[in-house]
């Protein structure tokens, strides 16, 4: 066990790439009293706990660290395929704390710098304002049709997969009603029976995955064609590419495919 008054779990980044500790043909986060790498003057090091006790610290680097013998740097969604779930949680949570910390350093009604007092708070000595990291909550719809579902390509998607209906929740809406309206809205397709599936912390810097299964109601595709490059109702045996294992897209997928 570790002893937390003497060890730490170290997550270091530079943008999103994290340092790991080369152990054989293994990685693993970097562990000890102090830092792995020399930190620079005025860098700040965060102590953050995670839900299970895991004590961290956690700091950016305004360069990237040259691999060694014992360490290398790994995009964070490409970290998933390294580490022990628990581990790659640990690191998107940090990572958007550290991205929290370096986006809000002055305050939104005032100007004044911000005063860090709690691991998630910071406060403006001026005017008192609480500042706390900020969530993008997204939605994710799985549309059944029969026996197929919708499967679509965005054109921001960092690859040739498909995967599902997906958009941000807007001011004013419930996640249900965020669901019907990026459906139609990209899709032109009509939906109902919407139900609530699971969630995902998403770190790619600061989203919250929410997914939702709904049956097709009605409508033909038409597409939006400056949000999706392609999109078409598929059967479980003529699939098309499909999103990495990390990502609630595919769980639900996967679900869907065990279903037929």
């Amino acid at each position: 066990m570790i002893n937390t008054e003497t060890n730490y779990r170290w997550f270091i980044f530079y943008q999103d790439q994290l340092l790991l500790e080369k152990n054989d043909n293994a990685f693993s986060i970097p562990t000890g009293k102090n830092a792995p790498v020399t930190t620079s003057e005025g860098i700040t090091v965060h102590t953050i706990t995670t839900a299970t006790g895991m004590v961290c610290k956690a700091f950016y680097t305004d360069s990237p660290i040259a691999e060694t013998p014992e360490y290398v740097q790994i995009g964070l969604r490409a970290s998933y395929d390294y580490l022990s779930p628990e581990h790659y949680q640990a690191a998107g949570k940090v990572h958007e704390i550290l991205y929290w910390d370096r986006s809000n350093r002055f305050c939104p009604t005032c100007g004044t710098p911000l005063v860090q007092k709690e691991p998630i708070m910071k406060k403006c000595p001026n005017c008192g304002r609480e500042i706390y990291p900020v969530i993008s909550t997204a939605i994710l719809v799985l549309v059944r049709k029969e026996d197929s579902l919708l499967l679509v390509h965005a054109r921001n998607f960092k690859g040739t997969f498909n995967s599902l209906v997906a958009g941000f929740l807007e001011t004013g809406e419930t996640l249900e009603e965020c669901v019907a309206r990026e459906v139609k809205e990209e899709t032109g397709l009509d939906v109902k029976n919407i139900r609530y599936f699971g969630s995902q912390p998403w770190p790619y810097p600061s989203g919250l995955m929410v997914g939702f299964i709904a049956d097709y109601a009605g409508g033909d595709i038409h597409l939006q064609d400056d949000e999706l490059s392609s999109g078409n109702f598929y059967t479980r045996d003529h699939l098309p590419e499909l999103p990495r294992k990390l990502s609630l897209a595919r769980k639900m997928i996967d679900w869907w495919i065990a279903q037929q």
